[in-house]
């Protein structure tokens, strides 16, 4: 049982996170009618689960906001503000209720009451106002000729009560929609056989609706890959007018009548026009009076796309993978010090499947950033409100997919970015309006690939940083000196020193100074880098580089005296041979390869290896937005498939370094981090 519990838990968090998303694209356009119904299915679901696992707190919360979205899908009231605050509130209370089911907690069950009583006021309110309402008799009238008979069979196939699924609820949900008959059949074997968690029943269904027949299949959206079903329109008549054929359709259902023809029934008002619909059931067929232009809308059984899989196993998968890989270095290790045909042959092979089964890993383990967007989405919503702007939230590449720990950690980064941006970058409305800007402004989200990286780009179309105001509060407050010259990109990077900020007041969003800090640090523990370009009074980007994985990286392997390095493909620019002179005699650091002068970091300096220093030295280059930097080592030795292993607490901040992996002999090469060395030299430039 604590097995389906999990479960429940898992569909009901992922069904919240679709709710709340479907919400935010229902709020940009209320009288969507396919939004609409998005809304109340979820809701449906969520009651519907939470009933069948006994969460009954749950299950009755969403009945009465279901209640609502009922209510709106019928045309009877229209969406407000009011109801999505409500709603969108409740999305958050739904939430606590799944930690605290019971409400044993005393803030989340004050809260639950609070709630509670908005969503009746809002369902008062509507019966209320019906109650007032006059309908004349030519509107009933009309009603009644508004309706619908359909013929439905519904075969249910024997394993669905395995995902939790009761078909007796799906019945009562048409039941809802109008006049409705259900018979039931079964076909259930001899009791030796009978298998308890298998389903053995199946429905012929008589429907009068006013709903058309999306309703109707939207009851069985999440069950038709499960099942075998018909729905059909009887058109131009409603079949419970036509009391024999109601009894004529009950005996056939209830009895081995093998044909009755409900179109004799209805065929005076018909005609010609129609043909007969041919269902085949066991030993039994049903002749239904059908219009050619109708088709019959039936899902068969198909093939499971798709599975759930738990984090857990994902997480123990990669750290095979990467053992894997490990083992596989050690064994092309030992074929070059062996030298044998079959046992290179042997390596290679293993060599080229470790890393097919690494890209299929990888590929498993991405998920696309579309499954925070909604968490912004609601934070821009709020904040917006909260600070009385008008703000268009637009996301482009979202589908763009990262490596799953990485969205995990990524998502309080971007969180910071888009308060400040709202509180700091983006002006009240009558600010913009004097600018001669519209009074909407716009946030952009955007991610997408470029190499072995992804790029996410926050911009808004504000203010723009004050490189004067940043200059000025980084001398008042000691970072720079009056007579320092610092380019402007210089100057925007001193936005993420700790305690930096240039608000002007402290409010309950920002200008604590504590924010962009946080923001760089974090994305650099996920090997990621973040930049600024801004144009004052006309907005703000902010970019955020990130591998598509923390796991494995290619490296290219090299060498200083005894010691294995490793640095990061991605970041190489080029490599080059120089003589030991050049090194040592380099002037401020800086060495001139390919006719460019190019500053240059020498590694066994950096190290305290300043002996026996080889005639010739290799120079890889790595460079980061058109920045080149220099690294001398001893020797390269190839390209290198590296599983990057993190550092324990006390080599954690080391300068230069971002990991370590384990070689095919056993040993341990640092792997250096090309951006560190890049940003830790041009420090070091500025204090000469």
């Amino acid at each position: 049982m604590d097995n389906f519990i999990h479960k429940y838990l898992e569909e009901a968090t992922e069904l919240i996170i679709n709710l709340e998303d479907a919400l935010l694209v229902l709020e940009n356009n209320p009288s969507d009618k396919d939004s609409i119904a998005n809304v109340f299915r979820i809701m449906h679901t969520l009651k519907g689960n939470s009933s069948m696992f006994g969460f009954d707190v749950i299950s009755d919360f969403t009945h009465h906001l279901e209640n609502i979205y009922d209510l709106v899908r019928q045309g009877r009231i229209s969406l407000t503000k009011d109801i999505f605050d409500v709603t969108l509130e409740s999305v958050d209370h739904l939430r606590n209720l799944l930690k605290d089911t019971k409400l044993e907690d005393k803030n989340v069950k004050n809260f639950h009451d609070i709630l509670i009583q908005k969503v009746k006021k809002i369902n008062t309110d509507e019966a209320e106002q019906r109650t007032e309402t006059v309908i004349s008799t030519e509107t009933l009238i009309k009603q009644e000729n508004d309706t619908k008979s359909y013929y439905i069979y519904f075969k249910p196939f024997e394993d669905i009560l395995l995902n939790g699924t009761n078909p007796f609820f799906l019945i009562e949900d048409l039941n809802d929609l109008g006049t409705c008959m259900a018979i039931p059949n079964h076909t259930i074997p001899n009791l030796s056989e009978i298998e308890p968690e298998k389903c053995y029943s199946y429905w012929h269904i008589l429907l009068n609706t006013e709903e058309g027949i999306d309703s109707i299949k939207d009851i069985f959206i999440f069950v038709e890959d499960e099942c075998e079903l018909v729905i059909q329109e009887i058109p131009n008549v409603n079949i419970f007018n036509y009391e024999d054929g109601i009894n004529k359709f009950k005996l056939l259902t209830s009895h081995s009548i093998q044909k009755i023809e409900i179109s004799d029934l209805i065929s005076k008002q018909e005609g010609k026009e129609n043909e007969k619909l041919h269902i085949e059931n066991d030993d039994k067929e049903v002749e239904v009076l059908v219009s050619p232009s109708e088709k019959i809308f039936k899902q068969k059984e198909t093939s499971i796309s798709s599975i759930r899989v738990s984090s857990e196993k994902i997480d123990e998968m990669m750290n095979l993978v990467s053992e894997l890989i490990t083992v596989q270095a050690r064994l092309t290790l030992f074929a070059e010090n062996n030298p044998s045909s079959e046992l290179t042959n042997v390596a290679e092979n293993i060599q080229k499947l470790s890393r097919q089964l690494r890209d299929n890993a990888f590929s498993i383990s991405l998920i696309p950033l579309q499954s925070v967007v909604t968490r912004f989405q609601r934070l821009v919503r709020d904040l917006s409100t909260e600070l009385n702007k008008d703000i268009e939230f637009v996301t482009e590449g979202t589908e763009t997919e990262l490596d799953k720990n990485i969205i995990e950690k990524l998502s309080d980064p971007i969180m910071h970015i888009i308060r400040n941006s709202l509180d700091h970058g983006i002006e009240d409305k009558n600010i913009r309006k004097e600018k001669g800007k519209p009074e909407k402004s716009k946030l952009l989200l955007k991610a997408y690939y470029s190499g072995v990286n992804v790029f996410i780009q926050i911009s808004d179309d504000g203010a723009g940083l004050d490189v004067v105001k940043i200059r000025n509060k980084a001398i008042s407050s000691g970072i720079i000196h009056e007579d320092t010259v610092l380019t402007e990109k210089e100057l925007f990077d001193l936005i993420f020193l700790p305690g930096f900020s240039t608000a002007s007041k402290v409010t309950e969003v920002s200008g604590r100074g504590v924010g962009m800090d946080v923001v760089k640090r974090k994305i650099s523990e996920i090997r990621g880098e973040v930049s600024i370009d801004s144009v004052k009074n006309e907005g703000t980007s902010i970019t955020i580089k990130l591998p598509l994985t923390l796991s494995i990286i290619d490296g290219l392997l090299v060498k200083i005296e005894n010691e294995h390095f490793v640095i990061p493909l991605s970041g190489i620019f080029k490599c080059f041979a120089v003589g030991k002179d050049a090194l040592l005699n380099a002037f401020n650091n800086t060495i001139v390869l390919d006719g460019e002068q190019v500053p240059t970091v020498n590694l066994r300096k950096e190290f305290g290896m300043i002996e026996n220093i080889p005639e010739t030295v290799q120079v890889v280059v790595v460079m980061y937005d058109s920045q080149k930097v220099g690294i001398a080592i001893d020797k390269v030795i190839g390209e290198y498939q590296a599983v990057l292993k993190p550092l324990g607490k006390i080599y954690k901040n080391q300068e230069f370094i971002s990991g370590a992996t384990i070689l095919g002999d056993g040993t341990i090469a640092l792997v250096l981090d090309p951006y560190k060395i890049i940003i830790e030299f041009d420090l070091k430039a500025k204090t000469i």
